[in-house]
Protein backbone atom coordinates (compact mmCIF):
# COMPACT_ATOMS: atom_id res chain seq x y z
CA UNK A 1 0.00 0.00 0.00
CA UNK A 2 1.15 3.69 -1.18
CA UNK A 3 1.71 6.01 2.01
CA UNK A 4 -0.96 8.95 1.36
CA UNK A 5 0.34 11.31 4.31
CA UNK A 6 1.69 11.60 7.74
CA UNK A 7 -1.30 13.96 9.31
CA UNK A 8 -3.86 16.12 8.12
CA UNK A 9 -2.15 19.49 9.50
CA UNK A 10 1.41 18.30 6.95
CA UNK A 11 -1.39 18.22 4.20
CA UNK A 12 -3.25 21.08 4.49
CA UNK A 13 0.23 23.40 5.46
CA UNK A 14 1.78 22.20 2.18
CA UNK A 15 -1.79 22.96 0.45
CA UNK A 16 -1.72 26.21 1.63
CA UNK A 17 2.46 27.39 0.43
CA UNK A 18 1.76 25.08 -2.90
CA UNK A 19 -1.11 27.37 -3.68
CA UNK A 20 0.65 30.40 -2.69
CA UNK A 21 3.44 29.66 -5.08
CA UNK A 22 1.00 29.43 -7.84
CA UNK A 23 -1.03 32.47 -7.06
CA UNK A 24 2.28 34.60 -6.67
CA UNK A 25 3.29 33.19 -10.30
CA UNK A 26 -0.11 34.15 -11.53
CA UNK A 27 0.51 37.23 -10.47
CA UNK A 28 3.63 38.31 -11.54
CA UNK A 29 3.42 36.43 -14.97
CA UNK A 30 -0.60 36.35 -16.08
CA UNK A 31 -1.19 39.81 -18.02
CA UNK A 32 -5.31 39.09 -17.88
CA UNK A 33 -6.88 36.53 -19.56
CA UNK A 34 -10.53 36.97 -18.61
CA UNK A 35 -12.75 34.35 -17.48
CA UNK A 36 -10.92 31.04 -16.96
CA UNK A 37 -11.03 28.54 -19.72
CA UNK A 38 -11.67 24.94 -19.31
CA UNK A 39 -8.54 23.25 -20.67
CA UNK A 40 -10.36 20.03 -22.20
CA UNK A 41 -6.62 18.52 -23.62
CA UNK A 42 -5.02 18.82 -19.97
CA UNK A 43 -8.16 17.20 -18.91
CA UNK A 44 -8.15 14.18 -20.97
CA UNK A 45 -4.08 13.78 -19.92
CA UNK A 46 -6.04 13.30 -15.93
CA UNK A 47 -8.20 10.77 -17.89
CA UNK A 48 -5.45 9.10 -19.52
CA UNK A 49 -2.72 8.95 -16.10
CA UNK A 50 -5.84 7.03 -14.28
CA UNK A 51 -6.11 4.43 -17.43
CA UNK A 52 -2.52 4.32 -17.23
CA UNK A 53 -2.60 2.92 -13.03
CA UNK A 54 -4.82 0.38 -14.26
CA UNK A 55 -8.29 -0.42 -13.33
CA UNK A 56 -9.04 1.32 -9.94
CA UNK A 57 -11.46 -0.89 -8.02
CA UNK A 58 -10.80 -1.01 -4.32
CA UNK A 59 -7.72 -3.14 -2.90
CA UNK A 60 -5.81 -2.94 -6.57
CA UNK A 61 -2.46 -1.61 -7.00
CA UNK A 62 -4.19 0.66 -9.20
CA UNK A 63 -6.69 2.19 -6.69
CA UNK A 64 -4.10 2.97 -4.59
CA UNK A 65 -2.09 4.34 -7.13
CA UNK A 66 -4.41 6.48 -7.97
CA UNK A 67 -5.25 8.02 -4.83
CA UNK A 68 -2.02 8.73 -4.36
CA UNK A 69 -1.82 10.61 -7.43
CA UNK A 70 -5.23 12.50 -6.84
CA UNK A 71 -3.80 13.58 -3.38
CA UNK A 72 -0.62 15.18 -4.40
CA UNK A 73 -2.11 16.68 -7.51
CA UNK A 74 -5.01 18.19 -5.30
CA UNK A 75 -2.35 19.45 -2.54
CA UNK A 76 -0.58 21.42 -5.33
CA UNK A 77 -4.09 23.42 -5.79
CA UNK A 78 -6.57 23.77 -2.79
CA UNK A 79 -6.99 25.49 0.50
CA UNK A 80 -8.07 22.58 2.26
CA UNK A 81 -8.07 18.68 1.62
CA UNK A 82 -9.82 16.35 3.53
CA UNK A 83 -9.26 12.20 3.81
CA UNK A 84 -12.51 10.76 4.88
CA UNK A 85 -12.11 6.86 5.92
CA UNK A 86 -14.65 4.19 5.92
CA UNK A 87 -15.11 0.69 4.99
CA UNK A 88 -17.30 -1.57 3.91
CA UNK A 89 -18.14 -5.21 2.89
CA UNK A 90 -19.31 -5.62 -0.48
CA UNK A 91 -22.48 -7.86 -0.95
CA UNK A 92 -21.37 -9.81 -4.24
CA UNK A 93 -18.61 -12.23 -2.56
CA UNK A 94 -18.16 -10.62 0.99
CA UNK A 95 -15.63 -8.66 0.97
CA UNK A 96 -14.46 -5.91 3.50
CA UNK A 97 -12.42 -3.25 1.91
CA UNK A 98 -10.75 0.47 3.48
CA UNK A 99 -11.99 3.29 1.54
CA UNK A 100 -11.60 6.88 1.02
CA UNK A 101 -13.32 9.89 -0.09
CA UNK A 102 -11.35 12.88 -0.88
CA UNK A 103 -12.48 16.14 -0.60
CA UNK A 104 -10.47 19.04 -1.86
CA UNK A 105 -11.82 22.95 -0.49
CA UNK A 106 -11.60 25.97 -2.33
CA UNK A 107 -13.09 29.27 -0.44
CA UNK A 108 -13.85 27.21 2.96
CA UNK A 109 -14.86 30.59 4.50
CA UNK A 110 -17.14 31.36 1.42
CA UNK A 111 -20.41 32.00 2.88
CA UNK A 112 -21.98 30.02 -0.05
CA UNK A 113 -20.81 26.40 -0.38
CA UNK A 114 -21.32 24.01 -3.14
CA UNK A 115 -20.06 20.84 -4.03
CA UNK A 116 -18.83 19.18 -7.41
CA UNK A 117 -18.61 15.24 -7.30
CA UNK A 118 -17.81 12.35 -8.48
CA UNK A 119 -16.65 8.95 -7.72
CA UNK A 120 -13.33 7.79 -8.44
CA UNK A 121 -13.29 4.05 -8.36
CA UNK A 122 -13.72 1.66 -10.88
CA UNK A 123 -16.20 -1.77 -11.42
CA UNK A 124 -14.51 -4.52 -10.08
CA UNK A 125 -16.87 -7.10 -12.49
CA UNK A 126 -17.08 -6.91 -16.49
CA UNK A 127 -20.73 -8.33 -15.78
CA UNK A 128 -21.85 -7.19 -19.04
CA UNK A 129 -19.40 -8.82 -20.83
CA UNK A 130 -20.64 -11.33 -23.98
CA UNK A 131 -18.15 -13.72 -22.16
CA UNK A 132 -18.98 -15.33 -19.32
CA UNK A 133 -15.30 -16.52 -18.46
CA UNK A 134 -14.65 -12.12 -18.62
CA UNK A 135 -17.42 -11.23 -16.47
CA UNK A 136 -15.12 -11.31 -13.23
CA UNK A 137 -12.55 -9.07 -14.66
CA UNK A 138 -12.23 -5.96 -13.32
CA UNK A 139 -13.15 -2.93 -15.51
CA UNK A 140 -10.57 -0.15 -17.32
CA UNK A 141 -13.31 3.07 -15.95
CA UNK A 142 -12.34 5.36 -18.68
CA UNK A 143 -15.43 6.90 -18.51
CA UNK A 144 -17.26 5.40 -15.69
CA UNK A 145 -15.13 6.47 -13.07
CA UNK A 146 -11.62 8.23 -14.86
CA UNK A 147 -14.07 11.23 -16.91
CA UNK A 148 -15.57 12.70 -14.07
CA UNK A 149 -12.41 12.67 -11.93
CA UNK A 150 -10.63 14.41 -14.71
CA UNK A 151 -13.11 16.82 -14.69
CA UNK A 152 -12.34 17.89 -11.23
CA UNK A 153 -8.58 17.75 -11.11
CA UNK A 154 -8.67 20.39 -14.32
CA UNK A 155 -11.49 22.48 -12.38
CA UNK A 156 -8.77 22.12 -9.27
CA UNK A 157 -6.06 23.55 -11.77
CA UNK A 158 -8.24 26.44 -12.54
CA UNK A 159 -9.59 27.44 -9.13
CA UNK A 160 -5.84 27.35 -7.49
CA UNK A 161 -5.11 30.27 -10.07
CA UNK A 162 -8.29 31.78 -9.76
CA UNK A 163 -10.13 31.61 -6.76
CA UNK A 164 -14.11 31.78 -6.87
CA UNK A 165 -15.85 33.78 -5.09
CA UNK A 166 -17.74 30.86 -3.79
CA UNK A 167 -16.77 28.26 -1.86
CA UNK A 168 -16.47 24.73 -4.16
CA UNK A 169 -16.01 21.78 -2.78
CA UNK A 170 -14.83 19.09 -4.91
CA UNK A 171 -15.60 15.62 -3.48
CA UNK A 172 -14.22 12.53 -4.81
CA UNK A 173 -16.40 9.41 -3.74
CA UNK A 174 -15.20 5.46 -3.17
CA UNK A 175 -17.14 2.96 -3.39
CA UNK A 176 -19.63 4.15 -5.69
CA UNK A 177 -19.30 0.94 -7.98
CA UNK A 178 -18.97 -2.32 -5.65
CA UNK A 179 -23.18 -2.83 -5.77
CA UNK A 180 -25.11 -5.56 -6.76
CA UNK A 181 -27.27 -4.97 -9.47
CA UNK A 182 -30.59 -4.22 -8.94
CA UNK A 183 -30.05 -3.44 -5.07
CA UNK A 184 -29.60 0.37 -4.98
CA UNK A 185 -28.27 0.70 -1.14
CA UNK A 186 -25.34 -1.76 -2.35
CA UNK A 187 -24.00 1.61 -4.25
CA UNK A 188 -22.96 4.78 -3.78
CA UNK A 189 -21.21 3.75 -0.33
CA UNK A 190 -19.01 6.97 -0.78
CA UNK A 191 -21.46 9.37 -0.93
CA UNK A 192 -23.69 7.53 2.02
CA UNK A 193 -20.91 7.48 4.27
CA UNK A 194 -20.24 11.44 3.42
CA UNK A 195 -24.03 12.57 3.69
CA UNK A 196 -24.46 10.75 7.30
CA UNK A 197 -20.76 11.92 8.43
CA UNK A 198 -21.02 15.71 6.91
CA UNK A 199 -17.27 16.49 6.70
CA UNK A 200 -17.54 19.58 6.13
CA UNK A 201 -20.28 22.58 7.23
CA UNK A 202 -23.69 21.47 4.97
CA UNK A 203 -23.14 23.05 1.62
CA UNK A 204 -26.18 24.58 -0.17
CA UNK A 205 -26.66 22.43 -3.14
CA UNK A 206 -24.52 19.44 -4.89
CA UNK A 207 -23.41 18.68 -8.46
CA UNK A 208 -22.49 15.05 -9.50
CA UNK A 209 -20.09 14.02 -12.41
CA UNK A 210 -20.88 10.45 -14.13
CA UNK A 211 -19.99 8.93 -17.08
CA UNK A 212 -19.02 12.66 -19.15
CA UNK A 213 -16.58 11.36 -20.98
CA UNK A 214 -18.06 9.26 -23.89
CA UNK A 215 -17.44 10.27 -28.08
CA UNK A 216 -21.27 10.35 -28.26
CA UNK A 217 -22.20 12.92 -25.51
CA UNK A 218 -25.66 13.24 -24.29
CA UNK A 219 -26.54 14.60 -21.56
CA UNK A 220 -31.06 15.06 -20.97
CA UNK A 221 -31.98 15.96 -17.25
CA UNK A 222 -32.25 13.26 -14.64
CA UNK A 223 -35.72 12.56 -13.41
CA UNK A 224 -34.27 12.64 -9.83
CA UNK A 225 -32.32 15.94 -10.39
CA UNK A 226 -35.43 17.34 -11.48
CA UNK A 227 -37.73 16.36 -8.30
CA UNK A 228 -34.52 17.54 -6.10
CA UNK A 229 -33.20 20.50 -7.69
CA UNK A 230 -35.35 21.53 -10.34
CA UNK A 231 -34.03 25.41 -10.28
CA UNK A 232 -30.38 24.28 -10.84
CA UNK A 233 -31.66 21.62 -13.68
CA UNK A 234 -32.94 25.04 -15.64
CA UNK A 235 -29.95 26.89 -15.18
CA UNK A 236 -27.81 25.00 -15.83
CA UNK A 237 -29.46 23.65 -19.22
CA UNK A 238 -30.41 27.07 -20.15
CA UNK A 239 -26.78 28.29 -19.46
CA UNK A 240 -25.76 24.84 -21.53
CA UNK A 241 -27.45 26.44 -24.27
CA UNK A 242 -26.19 29.67 -23.80
CA UNK A 243 -22.99 28.59 -24.44
CA UNK A 244 -23.44 26.16 -27.47
CA UNK A 245 -22.81 23.36 -25.63
CA UNK A 246 -24.57 20.87 -27.72
CA UNK A 247 -24.45 17.57 -25.80
CA UNK A 248 -26.96 18.96 -22.89
CA UNK A 249 -30.62 18.12 -23.78
CA UNK A 250 -33.26 19.16 -22.09
CA UNK A 251 -35.83 16.41 -21.98
CA UNK A 252 -35.82 14.51 -19.00
CA UNK A 253 -35.07 10.65 -19.23
CA UNK A 254 -33.95 8.16 -17.01
CA UNK A 255 -34.24 8.47 -13.03
CA UNK A 256 -31.21 6.64 -12.04
CA UNK A 257 -29.35 6.23 -8.67
CA UNK A 258 -26.82 7.38 -8.75
CA UNK A 259 -24.38 9.74 -5.69
CA UNK A 260 -26.69 12.54 -5.46
CA UNK A 261 -29.68 10.37 -4.19
CA UNK A 262 -27.57 10.19 -0.65
CA UNK A 263 -26.62 13.54 -1.01
CA UNK A 264 -30.42 14.76 -1.23
CA UNK A 265 -32.00 11.64 0.70
CA UNK A 266 -29.76 11.40 3.97
CA UNK A 267 -28.06 14.84 3.85
CA UNK A 268 -30.92 17.21 2.59
CA UNK A 269 -28.35 18.81 0.48
CA UNK A 270 -30.30 19.64 -2.75
CA UNK A 271 -28.61 17.80 -5.52
CA UNK A 272 -27.97 17.02 -9.37
CA UNK A 273 -26.41 14.65 -11.27
CA UNK A 274 -24.79 14.92 -15.07
CA UNK A 275 -24.77 11.81 -16.27
CA UNK A 276 -24.84 10.04 -20.06
CA UNK A 277 -26.30 6.67 -19.17
CA UNK A 278 -26.18 5.07 -22.59
CA UNK A 279 -22.58 4.42 -23.45
CA UNK A 280 -22.58 4.76 -26.33
CA UNK A 281 -25.83 3.69 -28.00
CA UNK A 282 -27.63 1.30 -26.11
CA UNK A 283 -28.28 0.38 -22.53
CA UNK A 284 -24.78 -1.88 -21.95
CA UNK A 285 -23.06 -1.39 -25.04
CA UNK A 286 -19.41 -0.37 -23.31
CA UNK A 287 -20.78 0.21 -19.68
CA UNK A 288 -19.21 -2.40 -17.41
CA UNK A 289 -17.48 -3.96 -19.81
CA UNK A 290 -14.09 -4.37 -20.91
CA UNK A 291 -14.12 -1.29 -23.67
CA UNK A 292 -14.51 0.96 -21.42
CA UNK A 293 -11.41 2.11 -22.59
CA UNK A 294 -9.79 6.19 -23.72
CA UNK A 295 -9.90 5.37 -27.21
CA UNK A 296 -14.10 5.46 -26.58
CA UNK A 297 -13.14 8.82 -24.56
CA UNK A 298 -12.91 12.55 -25.78
CA UNK A 299 -11.57 15.58 -24.77
CA UNK A 300 -14.25 17.24 -26.97
CA UNK A 301 -17.02 15.42 -24.21
CA UNK A 302 -15.09 16.41 -21.14
CA UNK A 303 -15.08 20.32 -22.24
CA UNK A 304 -18.61 20.13 -22.46
CA UNK A 305 -18.75 19.22 -19.14
CA UNK A 306 -15.89 21.19 -18.28
CA UNK A 307 -16.49 24.73 -19.17
CA UNK A 308 -20.35 24.34 -18.00
CA UNK A 309 -19.18 23.96 -14.50
CA UNK A 310 -16.21 26.92 -15.04
CA UNK A 311 -19.18 29.07 -15.96
CA UNK A 312 -20.97 27.86 -12.94
CA UNK A 313 -18.06 28.69 -10.45
CA UNK A 314 -17.45 32.10 -11.91
CA UNK A 315 -21.22 32.89 -12.62
CA UNK A 316 -23.13 31.19 -10.32
CA UNK A 317 -23.14 34.50 -7.50
CA UNK A 318 -25.21 37.48 -8.72
CA UNK A 319 -27.93 35.43 -10.89
CA UNK A 320 -31.39 36.03 -10.66
CA UNK A 321 -32.71 32.75 -9.98
CA UNK A 322 -36.24 33.92 -10.29
CA UNK A 323 -36.14 33.24 -14.01
CA UNK A 324 -35.26 29.82 -13.34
Amino acid sequence: MIEISDSMLTLQSQARMKKLTILLLVILFSCGTGSPKFDEDNAFKYLLTQCEFGPRNPGSEGYYACLNFMVEELSNFADEIILQDFDYQEQKYGNRYDLQNVIARFNPDAEFQTIISCHWDTRPWAEHEEKRKDRSTPIMGANDGASGVAVLLELAKIMAENPPEIGVNLVFFDGEDMGVSGVNDTYCQGSRYFSKNLPIPKPQEAINLDMVGDKQLHLPVEKYSLEFHPQLVRYLWKRADDLGLDAFDITPQNAIYDDHVPLYEIAGIPAIDLIDFKYPNSYANFWHTLDDLPENCSAKSLGQVGTLMVDYIYNREGQNWSGF
